[in-house]
This record gives structure tokens, sequence and C-alpha cells, in this order.
């Protein structure tokens, strides 16, 4: 296996990690993206090619080079996000349901671009955590707010989680693949119990319309769905470790530490990965 990485961030350096020894590895960073000989040179000996880079106004890497990674022959992945779904006002939402109605319309146009090659593989992700990106790191930076929105449920996903799904997607067949855990859960819920585990006081349920939030993290919550998981287990036999945010927490709070974590950005969104 020769796998060609575009934009390594959080989630493909753990990818790296995971095929160390198993596989020969090439990158495209934002440096060397604009060398067209050298990035052709890697399409054309790549087995296999994945993109976790994030659109702008249009998606970067199909836009310079769509046409060399379409005739490669090459197994090709994409790291999309559920946010291409929209608000379901809290329904599950799985592969067949509609994209493109959500707040995302650049994410969604990306996604529709990478499902349309015939031989790609598109992952999409909820929000992403891991060592050093979970609600563990924000409380205890003392950054954790707990954000009362009656009825809301957010859908997310461990790093180590994702991994496992883009490899077992090795021998899967094209299409789009929801990667994420079996139960959608409360951002208050998941902070009170990160708070529990750390033995630190939980902190109080603020309204949304008091909450001192970004627009972008305001717009974050328009949104209210359950990401259903059962086609990557059924076709690509997928299991998350951490089917919940409770395992993938316990996970995390029994190998860090606070001196290793209280200085670590918040938990990437699909968008941050």
């Amino acid at each position: 296996m020769r796998l060609l990485i575009f934009g390594p961030g959080y989630t493909a350096s753990r990818l790296i990690a995971r095929l160390e020894g198993r596989a020969a590895i090439a990158t495209v960073d934002r440096e060397t993206f604009a060398d067209r000989t050298r990035t052709a040179f890697e399409i054309a000996s790549a087995t296999h090619i994945l993109s976790t880079v994030p659109p702008g106004d249009q998606d970067p890497v199909l836009a310079a080079y769509e046409q060399e990674i379409a005739h490669s022959g090459a197994w090709i992945g994409y790291l999309s996000s559920t946010g291409v779904y929209g608000d379901a006002q809290g329904a599950w939402v799985d592969e067949s349901a509609p994209t493109g109605t959500g707040r995302r319309t650049a994410r969604a146009q990306a996604d529709a671009a990478w499902c349309a090659l015939p031989q790609a593989r598109v992952f999409r992700l909820p929000g992403i955590y891991g060592p050093g990106r979970s609600p563990l790191d924000r409380i205890r930076a003392g950054a954790a707010a707990r954000i009362d929105v009656p009825g809301q449920v957010f859908s997310r996903v461990h790093v180590d989680d994702i991994v496992s799904g883009v490899i077992a997607g090795f021998d899967g067949p094209p299409g789009a693949y929801n990667l994420a855990d079996d139960a959608p859960a409360a951002q208050s819920d998941v902070i009170a119990y990160g708070c529990a585990l750390l033995g630190l006081p939980v902190p109080p349920l603020v309204p949304l319309e008091r909450a001192n939030l970004t627009p972008q993290a305001r717009a974050f919550y328009a949104e209210n769905r359950r990401v259903a998981n059962g086609k990557a287990k059924r076709v690509l036999n997928w299991r998350p470790l951490y089917p919940d945010y409770r395992l993938g927490l316990r996970a995390l709070s029994a190998t860090t530490s606070p001196a290793t974590t209280s200085t670590a950005p918040p938990p990437a969104s699909a968008d941050q990965r």
C-alpha cells in the first residue's frame, strides 16, 4: 500500500500512526500543495488517496487535482461532515437522507463532488474528540459551559474510531458512510459526566440566549439530529471501540493527566480534522 494524504492533521496523524509499518505514506500539506509536478507524481504513484481538507468556497483538492485523482485508479477516501444533512429536528439520519439543506453549503457541495467520483468512499463525521481534544480538556481549562437547549442532541465520534472506519473502508465498496457513535446525547450531559470523572464541580446550565457564544458556535445549536451508523457496521463490518461518550471519556481520563492536557485545543469539529 502507498497512501497519499492531502491535508495531514489531527485525524490523519492518528491514521498514520496506526498504519506505521504497513504502508508507505506520503502527505501533501499547504506548502507542497502548489507543487503540481510533485503532487501529480504522488497521485500517480499512490494505491490509496485520502483527502482530509475542508472546503473553502470550493473543495481545493478537487479544484486543483480532480482529473488526476479520478484517473489514478487508486482507492479514494474523503473525510466529510454529517453537517451535510442539516437540521432533522432530532430525528435519525442515515446515508439516504437528503443533503445540502443545512448551514454548510460549501461542505455539502464538496461532499457531493467527492461522492460523484465512482471509486470514492466518503466518510461523514460528526463532532470529533480524542486525546488532547475532548470535553475533559475544556473542563480542566475552565472553558466548559453547559448550554441548555431542551431536546437538543449531538452525535460524536472518537478519533480512533474514525481511523478504524477508514481502514475498514479500504476493503469496502465506494459510497457514503456515517462514522458516529451509537449514543447521541446532549452537550450538557457530556460536560456533566466529564466533570464527574474528574471530580470537579458541574457548571450550571446556561440558556442559549444568555450564553456567550460566537456566531459560529451559536449556529451549531440550530441543527438537531441523530446520526445512524448502521451502513458502516453492515457493509464495512466496522464497530466503534467507543460506542458512547462515557466509554470514550473514561478511556481518555485513564490515559491523560492535567499536566498534559490543560493547554490543549478544544475538541475538533468535522471541519477541524
